[in-house]
């Protein structure tokens, strides 16, 4: 397994999106074609080349911007930590009062409100994203300006008095209710340099009426809270000194994601869109948190 900082398709190269990872990311670097043909050399021609030799797991650590072997994906030594959404019930927009705190919530804490608008969705800004560069840019860029919108909530942690590493599946526990019977939650990881340029590293989406799997549909009660499980899928990535961890929640990430229109209607449905009333929970009943795989330095 090789798991590079790149885009989808075409020679992998060290630039994604608006981001240098440096030479060292690039394909040439690590002579991909060669790391290939020695793989099929070896199971296919049965050439003892050392293949079998080698750590089975290679990944590029972003931030610290190197390459390194490890005997398993995901790694044994990740400890799950999680990080819970505080605030004030200020958190919209990156001006806001929302915080990640490894300390969870004592007592009640006001939960964070926006309006989710279908005719007016988050927009993509970069990701995990195929298959055309015109239409939306895949990758890592500033998030600053979808972080302005007050209907995405933002929670980051002081400055880091030292280097986390962040290597591993990442999900996010979010608590939260809506006034409409389906909707979308959304969340987003992102790395924030001392400069305050924002650089998204994962993301994912859950939407309301699966939120118990996508085995039966379900509805939820307008104004009742439900606990989501958001997979933002995996990343490895350096959060350097200096550095905040930041997490963006929301309700859309269009035209990635296909909007809800927060109808409850089935999915197809030609029925006009209505706004919903969305609220983060994060308090001692509803502690909502991020749950990142914490790789101890050395």
């Amino acid at each position: 397994l090789m798991i590079g900082p790149w885009i989808h398709s075409g020679a992998p190269l060290n630039v994604s999106g608006a981001v240098n990872f440096g030479t060292r990311a690039s394909s040439g670097a690590v002579d991909l074609a060669g790391a290939f043909l020695r793989y099929y050399d070896y199971h296919l021609k049965g050439e003892d080349n050392g293949v079998a030799d080698e750590k089975p797991v290679r990944i590029f650590v972003m931030g610290a911007n190197e390459w390194r072997y490890e005997d398993a994906w995901p790694l044994d030594r990740a400890q799950p930590t999680r990080y819970y959404l505080r605030s004030g019930g200020r958190a919209n927009t990156l001006n806001g009062d929302g915080a990640l705190s490894l300390d969870a919530p004592a007592g009640d804490e006001p939960p964070d409100v926006f309006v989710y608008n279908p005719m007016d969705p988050v927009p993509t800004s970069g990701g995990g994203l195929c298959c055309d560069p015109a239409f939306m840019a895949p990758g890592a860029y500033d998030q600053r300006a979808i972080e302005a919108r007050a209907d995405v909530l933002v929670y980051s942690t002081p400055p880091l008095e030292r280097d986390v590493e962040v290597t591993g599946p990442v999900r996010v526990t979010l608590y939260a209710a809506t006034s409409a019977r389906d909707t979308d939650f959304t969340a987003k990881l992102v790395d924030v340099e001392p400069c305050g340029f924002a650089r998204n590293l994962t993301d994912g989406i859950l939407r309301a009426r699966y939120r118990k799997g996508t085995g039966a549909a379900e509805l939820v009660e307008p104004g009742e809270v439900y606990e989501y499980d958001i997979d933002l899928w995996a990343t490895s990535n350096v959060f350097k000194r200096g550095h905040r961890i930041r997490l963006e929640v929301s309700s859309s990430n269009f035209p990635r994601f296909d909007r809800n229109m927060n109808t409850g209607e089935a999915i197809g449905s030609d029925a006009a869109g209505v706004a919903a009333l969305q609220a983060a929970h994060h308090s001692a009943a509803h502690p909502s948190h991020v749950t990142l795989p914490i790789v101890a330095a050395g």
